[in-house]
């Protein structure tokens, strides 16, 4: 079901201000950045192996990751794990009483279909499930 961690999304306030750190210090391949209208977050993307590292950037005050950085500031936002059948690991994960945040899958950057699990069900950390779209 699982396949890999696809990406740790990390809040920030500004992405300009790290992306030397990510790719010149760190040395991990800049990918690019997307805004994703539906979240109302600029994201940009790092490749580290198999997975990246995602800096997420509110486009709004209302935002998700504007609430966020206002609530804990600056730092790692979710986990994301990549899944062969996102509608599947939603049905497991409420057969198992896992809280969602979202029941039915959404898009999110990549035009991946995505779905958050509630902290509350997960030890403290946002869970993003996530699939490639076909």
């Amino acid at each position: 079901m699982i396949e890999k961690i696809e990406h740790i999304g990390i809040a920030v306030e500004r992405i300009e201000e790290l992306i030397s750190y990510y790719r010149d210090v760190l040395g991990l391949e800049y990918r690019g950045e997307e805004i994703v209208e539906e979240q109302k977050v600029r994201v940009a993307f790092f490749e580290i192996g198999e997975s990246s590292i995602e800096l997420l950037e509110p486009t709004s005050d209302d935002s998700p990751i504007a609430k966020f950085l206002a609530k804990r500031g600056p730092g790692i936002h979710h986990v994301a794990v990549r899944v062969d059948n996102i509608d599947q690991a939603l049905k497991q994960h409420e057969a198992n009483g896992a809280q969602m945040i979202d029941k039915e899958p959404r898009f999110g950057a990549h035009n991946m279909r995505i779905a958050f699990v509630h902290p509350r069900s997960t030890g403290g950390v946002l869970v993003e499930l996530c699939q490639k779209s076909e």
